[in-house]
């Protein structure tokens, strides 16, 4: 306004110099200013995901244990804190943070002339509405994408893990057309929300537009009135962009800041669920004594369906017990119980007399050990996998485990020894080596109770009998291990069994007795073959 009105009637060099330097310096506030927001914003969101990931972590961790969860949505909440952080980080935030600044060029218009300020108000509170508009229409879709986008990976991830089974069963075209038809919803969806954001978006460039130059026709009439002089012309259009920017950059972002307020409301129901944990002020001992189940029922996670009953024995230290009984006895389920994977439905599982929810779960991980059914190994070196990827375990500990599993030689045979990388879910080793490192696992540290699931599906003539010296060697040392067994050959060193059948337990005792009880003479081919 000053160039026209003072610079070009007076033809001043020295008065157009200064006000260039002026707003030069004006500008490299403003960049350094701009910078600054947005350092300090990458800040926050960074300090958010610092404080929150622990937190969240653990939540998914205990959702998973009480109800269960599917590869499609357990890395929702991890996804949904990257988009808050995301949208920190954006110029999402510094939109709305400079949307109060309207009313303070809306001042400025007004002292320009009030019909500079009333047009340029009217172009504000459509494209305000229009933000209304814009989240009302994005909000549902932005959330159904985000359900599609967690259903549609973990499709992808299934399809990657099991592939050698789709490739040997000839199913991966079948699995790659059901991606397909799902990958083909995820981006109709993602069209749609693109389509609508991109609709408004575009109304908002046409008004700006369209507001730009209703600002210059007023200015026009003003000066052609003698209202006002002809540099107004040109600073009330600036003037009016520079306090629309925000609207407009708004609308732009609303797409993050949609999937940033939806993964912030999900966030908030998931720790709401898994309050942080408190501190236990008395740290219980390590169990050395006994091992009481009473009156204990078992359902799976996120299902009412009971799988175990009325379960009630007792182990004391020193003593090995084998679980039998045909499929779908419910003796993984009383495996997963023992250690503390699943929580009981009723009845109460104690290590010397305390139940297990009294213990830290570290704490009482360090006391047992467990092997399941599908021994899952972690990418990573085999010394690692059998520390439990202790970062401070001593190798006299790794070693002592290997060869309690009997798998020292094998292992300082391999080219890397230790050092030999397991692959992803141990895929560079045979089943029978990762079922003997499992056991080594389960062995590592000494614990008081060790749970194996099948110990010996996977094993040779050698495996099995360091199977046998392995529980021989847990009893003599103090400790209680209990065997799930369909083979009789893993029954050898338990002197107790229990005999499960559709959920509950029909016999618990003394090995021999047991199995008196359970092979009459008229009914031996049977209960074989169920044991």
């Amino acid at each position: 306004m000053m160039v026209y009105d003072s610079v070009l009637p007076s033809r001043s060099i020295p008065t157009l110099v200064g006000l260039f330097a002026m707003v030069l310096l004006a500008y490299v506030f403003q960049g350094f200013f701009d910078h600054l927001r947005q350092r300090i914003l990458s800040e926050v969101g960074n300090a958010i995901d610092e404080d929150l990931s622990p937190r969240i972590q653990r939540a998914m961790s205990e959702v998973a244990l009480r109800r269960g969860i599917s590869n499609a949505d357990g890395l929702v909440p991890m996804r949904d804190l990257d988009a808050v952080r995301s949208w920190l980080s954006s110029p999402g935030p510094i939109a709305l943070i400079d949307l109060p600044w309207i009313l303070f060029f809306m001042a400025v218009l007004c002292i320009l002339h009030p019909y500079l300020a009333l047009t340029a108000l009217t172009g504000a509170t459509v494209l305000i509405l229009l933000t209304v508009m814009t989240d009302r229409a994005t909000r549902s879709p932005t959330k159904d994408m985000a359900q599609l986008a967690s259903w549609r990976n973990g499709i992808a991830e299934s399809n990657l893990r099991h592939v050698e089974t789709f490739t040997a069963l000839g199913m991966r075209e079948r699995m790659r057309l059901r991606w397909e038809h799902v990958n083909h919803v995820y981006h109709g969806a993602t069209n749609h929300l693109g389509q609508s954001i991109g609709f408004y978006g575009g109304i908002s460039k046409v008004l700006r537009l369209a507001l730009q130059s209703a600002l210059l026709t007023v200015g026009a009439v003003l000066v052609i009135d003698g209202k006002a002089s002809a540099g107004v012309i040109f600073a009330s259009s600036i003037i009016a962009g520079r306090a629309l920017a925000p609207v407009d950059a708004a609308i732009a972002n609303w797409r993050g800041f949609g999937a940033a307020r939806s993964g912030w409301s999900r966030l908030s129901k998931w720790l709401a669920q898994v309050p942080t944990p408190t501190i236990a002020s008395v740290a219980l001992p390590l169990p050395r004594h006994e091992l009481v189940v009473k009156q204990l029922a078992i359902a799976p996670p996120g299902s009412q369906q009971v799988t175990v009953s009325a379960a009630d024995f007792r182990l004391e230290a020193g003593q090995a017990l084998g679980i039998i009984g045909p499929n779908a006895a419910g003796k993984t389920s009383l495996a997963r119980a023992l250690i503390g994977v699943w929580r009981p439905l009723r009845g109460s599982i104690r290590l010397d007399g305390a139940t297990l929810d009294q213990w830290d779960a570290d704490r009482l991980g360090a006391a047992t050990g467990y092997l399941p059914q599908m021994v899952e190994l972690i990418d990573g070196t085999i010394a690692q996998n059998i520390a439990r990827f202790d970062p401070d375990a001593l190798s006299d500990m790794i070693i002592d485990a290997a060869r309690a599993a009997a798998i020292h030689e094998m292992i300082v045979k391999m080219p890397e020894g230790y050092e030999t990388s397991v692959g992803t879910n141990g895929a560079s080793l045979s089943a029978g080596q990762r079922q003997r490192i499992g056991l080594a696992r389960a062995l590592y540290g000494n614990p008081f109770l060790i749970v194996l699931d099948e110990p010996n599906s996977n094993l040779d003539a050698d495996g099995e009998a360091a199977l046998e010296k392995a529980i021989a060697d847990v009893r003599q040392r103090g400790g209680i291990i209990v065997i799930i067994a369909h083979r009789p050959s893993a029954l050898a060193q338990t002197g107790h069994v229990l005999f499960m059948r559709e959920g509950r337990v029909e016999a618990f005792g003394e090995r021999d007795d047991v199995l008196r009880r359970l092979t009459p003479v008229n009914g031996a081919a049977r209960t074989a073959k169920e044991v």
